[in-house]
């Protein structure tokens, strides 16, 4: 039997706050943990200083993205419990004209106005709150955050991500460096396109060209960097 549960559980939507922190962290620790990497073997002819780099890129970074993706969802989630603050005042103090612009609402969207009127007494009558909250506010279990999920999940995929170009610095030929990080990182990228696009219900190979279009911009310029700046170290 199809229940209205089983149904939602199969949409993709669903995912889309820890699949975006997800994919975000991961694609951030590959390119960034390589393209730092690349442009330290650019000026470098030994290991120790591109696997030291490459160490501290990683640390600082799975920090800086779990601090960064933690507050910024924070400052979002305090952003709307003030607009659910600001309608409960709201509907204590003119219930009439909040009842109203509910079924404007509900107008808007296609209704009659006799039915959208209808419609709005019958949700404010059962929970005037999360009426106005989801469909005035447009806020809902979906859209809203949850900052520690986002952080825990930022911080782990950018560290997942970003050992990946560690371990080919630790064992890739120092002369052919580059090369190795360039092309593993590349095969890295590819690989987290597929997961997700499966993962979130896409197109493969949109997610494939977007996400390794990009990381070979940002590791190419990060190389010149290191070549313009070529001090041997």
């Amino acid at each position: 039997m199809v229940t209205i549960d089983n149904y939602l559980d199969s949409h993709y939507i669903h995912k889309s706050n820890w699949l975006r922190a997800a994919v975000l962290g991961a694609n951030d620790g590959i390119i960034s943990i390589s393209s730092l990497a690349i442009g330290v073997a650019a000026a470098s002819s030994t290991r120790e200083p591109i696997v030291l780099a490459t160490v501290a890129g990683l640390v600082a970074g799975a920090l800086s993205m779990a601090a960064g993706e933690y507050v910024s969802v924070s400052s979002q989630t305090d952003i709307e419990q003030a607009d659910i603050e600001r309608e409960k005042k709201e509907l204590e103090e003119m219930p009439e004209e909040e009842l109203m612009i509910l079924a404007q609402i509900y107008e808007r969207r296609g209704l009659q106005k006799e039915t959208a009127l209808q419609v709005a007494k019958e949700f404010t009558a059962k929970d005037a709150l999360a009426a106005h909250v989801r469909d005035e506010l447009g806020l809902n279990e979906i859209s809203q955050a949850n900052p520690i999920q986002a952080a825990v999940a930022s911080g782990a995929a950018f560290t997942a991500g970003g050992v990946l170009p560690l371990l080919v610095t630790l064992f890739a030929p120092v002369s052919l460096m580059e090369y190795f990080l360039y092309g593993f990182t590349i095969l890295f990228l590819v690989v987290l396109g597929i997961i997700s696009a499966k993962t979130g219900g896409s197109s493969i190979p949109k997610a494939i060209l977007r996400i390794t279009v990009w990381g070979t911009l940002a590791m190419g310029l990060t190389a010149l960097v290191g070549y313009f700046f070529g001090v041997s170290l």
